[in-house]
């Protein structure tokens, strides 16, 4: 049975009284120091996701009095807080976009909307005069570049798109760090809201939803080259996101006249998310 990675945390953290309990339970496990995190390894898949989950239930150990018994670990979930408090990058993305929606009321407080928008704007009768997009960076206004992906239109809207990222945001933080989670959500949200402006033109776009598409490309194509528990999906959560994807694209939810879909940044965001993927999958399948 080859050994398998169920944990990589940072150097700073104390994994002392996690490492005791391993022992009291006998789980067969050794830490390593890799690329300066450290590394808990044990004997096969399964036994690895079980050990994931005892950590997010007692990451500092547990005395002899809470030691779970087989049976509860196996059945044990870990409750919401223990879940904010193993994903704060996550976390607090989530509060940041909660926290825009108050401010720009849902998405029709136009006022503030403006400062968050890729390009500036005014508005003149029934119209959007867009600044352009030079313009504004030339002003140092570079969080346009990133804040669109903030912006949401409608309580369906942002409660979808919050759901999404919660699921798939956890996963990246828990299998490789809130670090890593940071860096693809701006370098997707980055790229994807480049796609929109350059495909699309001029026009008041937001949400998080290409930074979804972009999270769900990377956690397919890691899974893909190097096979883990936490990128395994839901079954039919990815066939149904590319069908969903694909409607989209038909123009058909256009027609019924439900709004504008950001298609170009949905497909910038996926291209961008098989990118990381296959670069990070590969990279964990050497180190295999």
């Amino acid at each position: 049975m080859s050994v398998v990675q169920a944990l990589r945390r940072p150097l700073a953290e104390d994994l002392s009284g996690f490492v005791a309990l391993l022992r009291r339970l006998q789980v067969p496990h050794r830490v390593s120091e890799e690329a300066g995190e450290q590394v808990l390894w044990v004997p096969g898949e399964p036994l690895a996701e079980q050990v994931r989950g005892l950590y997010l239930r007692y990451p500092q150990g547990a005395g002899e009095a809470e030691l779970p018994t087989p049976a509860a670990s196996a059945q044990a979930r870990p409750g919401f807080l223990a879940q904010l408090k193993a994903s704060p990058l996550t976390a607090a993305v989530l509060l940041l976009t909660l926290l825009v929606a108050a401010i720009t009321l849902g998405g029709s407080n136009f006022a503030t909307i403006r400062w968050l928008s890729f390009q500036d704007f005014h508005i003149q009768g029934d119209y959007l005069y867009f600044q352009p997009w030079l313009e504004t960076l030339y002003a140092g206004q570079w969080w346009r570049l990133f804040t669109p992906m903030l912006l949401h239109f409608g309580l369906l809207h942002l409660a979808m798109n919050s759901l999404w990222y919660w699921e798939l945001g956890r996963r990246i933080e828990a299998r490789q760090g809130s670090l890593m989670l940071l860096g693809l959500t701006l370098l997707q949200g980055l790229l994807s809201n480049l796609a929109q402006f350059w495909f699309g033109g001029p026009s008041l776009f937001g949400g998080l939803s290409g930074v979804l598409y972009g999270l769900l490309g990377h956690c397919w194509i890691f899974q893909l080259l190097a096979p883990t528990p936490a990128y395994v999906l839901p079954r039919g959560v990815l066939v149904m996101m590319l069908v969903w994807l694909v409607v989209c694209l038909s123009g058909v939810i256009d027609t019924l006249g439900f709004g504008a879909i950001a298609n170009a940044a949905h497909v910038g965001g996926l291209l961008a998310g098989c990118a990381t993927g296959l670069i990070g999958g590969a990279l964990a399948r050497l180190r295999r």
